[in-house]
């Protein structure tokens, strides 16, 4: 495949993804009208609220990102993820890293204030790593409301969510069993421009590959000695783009090419043949990567599993009495 080949293809996918998403505001269920007559100050205080917090806290800009992919990886976009019981999805051991839940919860109840009992949890966290992402030097998209508050959460079904070591196969069908594609699953990994990840999540990977008692050999030597440096403890963290960790830029992509993918799963999409000339493609091409960006997370937002109709949570940890 040669590279006016893998300009087109991502072009056209690109195309096909706008004009599905220009027919949202139709969509029986979401509509980017959905609060303008009950809560028109929505975006307005979600906006203001991320903006507080990141400015004391960078890193919860990626942190609101994934815990939006975790949330809606399981039972849709339904906000199951913020239920705070036992046996729930928030305290699975794929969630035990997330973070950004007060930040929710911070917002939720200055919505309440201005909106009562009218937006759903559900909106509040898609259009909060919306903004996230903007926070971060991100791309802006619209989102469509409407989405319901789930009841149930179930701690092993978020063992399902992808954690940086699975084949790629594995995600390929992960992604497309939640209506999403090759090029949203490599353009969605392209988060890790920015945030981090606890070094537990590739000590196998730098000290016992597959049972070695070495490193995976495909780590660029320089970078795996910073990586044994710096992660010698499980809970330390580390950065998930080593060379631009605080710009949301196609840096991700560069270094994939060279070797220095920090998850195991990451580097994969550079030597799997199905992911590879997608990367290729994006290192170059920034204004691409942050158009389909855009287009991908309204993907992942429109993600609906619900078991029932939902409801409109009064307090985001705990189900209406």
């Amino acid at each position: 495949m040669n590279w006016s080949t893998i300009y087109l293809f991502i072009f056209s996918i690109i195309i096909a993804v706008s004009v599905n998403d220009a027919s949202l505001d139709d969509s029986d269920s979401l509509s980017f009208s959905h609060y303008h007559g009950t809560c028109p100050e929505l975006e307005k205080i979600i906006h203001s609220k991320v903006k507080e917090w990141v400015e004391k806290d960078s890193t919860l800009a990626p942190a609101l990102m994934r815990l939006h992919f975790h949330d809606c990886s399981v039972r849709g976009c339904d906000a199951s993820i913020l239920l705070n019981h036992k046996g729930g999805e928030r305290i699975a051991n794929a969630s035990k890293s997330l973070r950004g839940f007060e930040v929710i919860d911070d917002i939720k109840a200055e919505v309440e204030k201005k909106c009562p009992k009218i937006v759903s949890c559900a909106d509040i966290l898609t259009a909060a790593a919306r903004d996230a992402t903007v926070a971060a030097g991100g791309p802006f998209w619209m989102v469509p409301y409407g989405r319901k508050d789930g009841r149930v959460s179930v701690a092993h079904e978020a063992d399902s969510v992808p954690m940086g070591h699975e084949k790629i196969t594995d995600l390929i069908e992960f992604f497309q069993s939640k209506g999403l594609n090759v090029l949203d699953l490599v353009v969605l990994s392209g988060a890790h421009t920015i945030g981090r990840s606890t070094c537990g999540s590739l000590q196998n990977r730098l000290f016992n590959y597959k049972g070695t008692g070495k490193a995976d050999p495909s780590i660029n030597p320089k970078y795996l000695n910073f990586l044994r440096r710096k992660c010698r403890w499980a809970s330390e963290y580390v950065e998930l783009d080593a060379v631009t960790p605080k710009a949301f830029d196609v840096q991700y992509y560069k270094n994939l090419e060279k070797k220095m993918g920090l998850l195991l799963t990451d580097q994969m999409l550079y030597f799997d043949s199905r992911t590879a000339p997608l990367v290729t493609a994006l290192t170059s091409q920034s204004s691409v990567f942050h158009h389909q960006f855009a287009a991908s997370m309204v993907k992942l937002g429109n993600i609906q599993d619900y078991d029932d109709d939902g409801e409109i949570r009064l307090n985001c940890n705990r189900v209406n009495a």
